[in-house]
């Protein structure tokens, strides 16, 4: 059942729900037409029995002369007075003389009117249905039988019968192809939405299914479907354009590395120089290294696999760490270098967290003015590890879009991946990347489960957070 079409299997259900229902309504109506027939034919037997009990009490009466007067039809219809033991007294000619009641019935209908049925009377090879009441007679008890054949009523209900056999069934094929038109009209959209999905390929420029006019669960389906095409175009438009940016970025560095090289076999050259492209070159290989390790960060990342080994990090030594990288840049820019008193620990990967504050210390560095500060700030069961300047701030762009890879500010020289591992590392450890400008600066931050550090207000004003997931690509 499960293996036929869905129009198929809808439409089998309708017609056995109709089937079932116009076999109850058909049995109901059957038994009510039986029973209403049954009824009809008791009260025409009592109504005949009252009106023979005052001919037949008086003395000389004879059932005989009263066949065919109204009192007793003739052919279908018969009587006869029978005593209490059984023994006929008189009948109708329709029975020939024979008795219709038992000793047992008689002795019974002598006590109070009874009804039997019986399959075949005499004289007439018909069901019929008897009625037996009690009179007297000159003092004498007596039984009082009239009947009637129940052929008439048997016939009603044969024709009932048949009607009802090939009625139900018509019936039921009628709404079983009823409800496959209807139900095959229903999914006609649904058809149309599949011929579409079956055409669509990632190029299509337009990537989404036809909607049909009403507002239905087919209409919110198919809304829901060109949703999911649109994130999927969206997605494999990064993808494109993550192709696209990191084969611009190797080229760049391979294609230096290359030309040095052949500077440098071109024609035979001192040692200093031929050390000078060395040394170039490997300045172009830890580019490629470093932009290799971060595409596969960021890869591995979008993968959920990126591999955390974490420990109980100290922020204390973890801010160390971050200020002795950049003591030398500091020392020569004549910016200064802040750290907020923090104490306590986070259950982290220290080597992902301390990469994550290079790369934002590093931008405040290179995008911002003024000191740089690095601070923890401890509420809610979460520290924010914060790199605050005293710059610009973050252009509109790089608020709204700079944790997507390969977005950069017009000034920077890196790759635009520095927030995209910010934001990948938050990710790896259920936490947050924030951006927000302030009033003469601007605050990035990473959001991580605190363990033990000192509770601290959280900053004023809005904060513009974004959860790693929703980053493009």
């Amino acid at each position: 059942m499960s293996r036929l079409p869905i129009r198929l299997r809808l439409a089998l259900a309708f017609a056995a729900a109709a089937a079932l229902l116009l076999t109850m309504v058909g049995w109901f109506g059957y038994a009510r037409l039986s029973s209403g027939l049954s009824h009809d034919l008791d009260l025409e037997l009592r109504q005949r029995a009252q009106d023979l009990i005052m001919p037949v009490s008086r003395p000389g009466s004879s059932l005989t002369d009263l066949a065919g007067t109204g009192f007793v039809e003739r052919g279908e219809s018969f009587a006869e007075v029978v005593t209490p033991s059984g023994r006929l007294l008189e009948s109708t000619p329709t029975l020939h003389g024979r008795v219709v009641l038992t000793g047992v019935e008689a002795s019974r209908a002598a006590r109070g009117t009874i009804t039997v049925d019986r399959s075949s009377a005499p004289g007439l090879d018909e069901p019929a249905r008897l009625l037996a009441t009690p009179f007297t007679r000159d003092g004498r008890p007596l039984v009082l039988v009239v009947g009637d054949t129940r052929e008439n009523g048997l016939e009603v209900l044969r024709r009932v019968r048949a009607q009802l056999l090939v009625g139900i069934p018509l019936l039921v094929l009628l709404t079983f192809l009823g409800a496959y038109a209807v139900v095959g009209a229903a999914l006609r959209p649904v058809e149309a939405m599949r011929r579409r999905a079956s055409e669509l390929n990632a190029d299509d420029p337009a990537l989404r299914l036809p909607i049909p006019p009403a507002s239905d669960e087919i209409a919110r389906l198919g809304l829901t479907l060109n949703s999911l095409l649109a994130r999927v175009e969206q997605t494999l438009e990064r993808e494109r354009s993550f192709v696209a940016h990191a084969s611009h970025e190797l080229r760049t560095p391979l294609a230096l590395l290359r030309t040095q090289l052949e500077l440098a076999v071109r024609r035979p050259r001192p040692a200093v120089e031929l050390e000078g492209a060395i040394r170039s070159a490997e300045v172009e290989v830890d580019r490629l290294q470093r932009l290799t390790e971060d595409l596969l960060l960021l890869a591995q990342s979008a993968d959920g696999e990126l591999p955390l080994h974490r420990e109980e990090v100290a922020l204390a030594s973890l801010f160390a760490d971050v200020g002795a990288r950049f003591a030398p840049a500091f020392a020569t820019s004549a910016r200064r270098w802040e750290v907020g008193t923090v104490s306590g620990s986070v259950q982290a990967d220290r080597g992902r967290l301390t990469q994550a504050l290079t790369n934002l210390v590093g931008n405040a560095l290179e995008h911002g003015a003024g000191a740089v500060r690095l601070e923890a700030r401890a509420y809610d069961g979460v520290v924010d590890l914060v790199v605050a300047d005293e710059g610009e701030g973050f252009d509109p762009e790089m608020l709204d879009r700079g944790t997507e890879r390969f977005v950069r500010s017009p000034e920077s020289s890196g790759a635009g991946l520095g927030l995209a591992i910010v934001a990948a590392v938050a990710e790896a450890h259920g936490g947050l990347i924030g951006l927000r400008n302030l009033d003469g600066g601007a605050e990035a931050w990473i959001s991580v489960p605190a363990t033990h550090v000192s509770p601290a207000a959280p900053p004023a004003g809005p904060r513009r957070s974004r959860r790693p997931a929703s980053r493009p690509g």
